[in-house]
C-alpha cells in the first residue's frame, strides 16, 4: 500500500492556522492524542522549525503523568495484532513497514509476540521504539536490553522515542527550512 504524503508547508504558514485548522493538520503527530498539538499551538507564533517542534515535546512532558501514560499506550504493539487487523494509524502503518515489520516471517512474527507480551507485562504499555532509526533486529535487540530496566526510566525513554516519531512524522510535513528569499 503507498502512502501519498500531503505536501509540505512552511513555518510561515503553520503560523497562519487557527487551532481547528492546526489540530487537524498535526494532530496526528502523537499517536491518537491531539491535545498534544492543541497544546503546541498555544505556543504560536513559531519562529522556525526547531520551535515547532519542541512546542510539541513541551505540551507532551507537560502533561500529567497519567495522560502520557495515555499516549504510551495508544501506541500499537510492533508487529502485532492491530498490524494484522489494519487498524494502525496511516503513520504507523508505513513507519513499521519502513523496519519491514510488515513482512515478518512466522518465526520473527512469533520473536514479536514475544516480545510484545513480555514487555506488556513488565511495565504495562507497549514498548515503543523509533522505528525509522532500526531493523527489525535492532528492535529487537533493543527491546531485550530495555525489559531489564526500572519502569519510570522505560517510561521516560518511551516518552523520548515519541518525541523522535513525532519529530520524524512533523518534517514529512513542514518544511525545515524557508526557501530562499522567504521570510518566516
Amino acid at each position: 500500500m503507498e502512502v501519498i504524503l500531503p505536501e509540505k508547508t512552511t513555518i510561515k504558514e503553520v503560523n497562519k492556522l487557527d487551532r481547528e485548522e492546526f489540530v487537524a493538520r498535526f494532530g496526528s503527530l502523537y499517536e491518537r492524542s491531539p491535545w498534544v498539538a492543541e497544546g503546541a499551538w498555544r505556543e504560536r507564533p513559531f519562529g522556525g522549525f526547531a520551535e515547532l517542534h519542541e512546542a510539541f515535546v513541551k505540551a507532551m512532558y507537560a502533561a500529567p503523568r497519567e495522560r502520557q501514560l495515555t499516549l504510551i499506550r495508544a501506541h500499537p504493539d510492533l508487529a502485532g495484532k492491530a498490524v494484522v487487523a489494519g487498524e494502525m494509524t496511516v503513520e504507523s502503518t508505513r513507519e513499521q513497514a519502513s523496519a519491514g515489520l510488515d513482512g515478518l516471517t512466522p518465526e520473527e512474527y512469533e520473536d514479536f509476540h514475544r516480545l510484545n507480551t513480555a514487555y506488556r507485562k513488565r511495565f504495562g504499555f507497549p514498548f515503543i521504539v523509533c522505528v525509522r532509526e532500526h531493523t527489525k533486529e535492532t528492535i529487537l535487540a533493543d527491546a531485550a536490553a530495555r525489559l531489564g530496566r526500572p519502569r519510570p526510566e522505560e517510561v521516560e525513554t518511551a516518552l523520548g522515542e515519541i518525541a523522535k516519531i513525532a519529530s520524524l512524522r512533523l518534517q514529512d510535513l513542514v518544511e525545515a527550512e524557508p526557501h530562499k528569499g522567504e521570510k518566516q
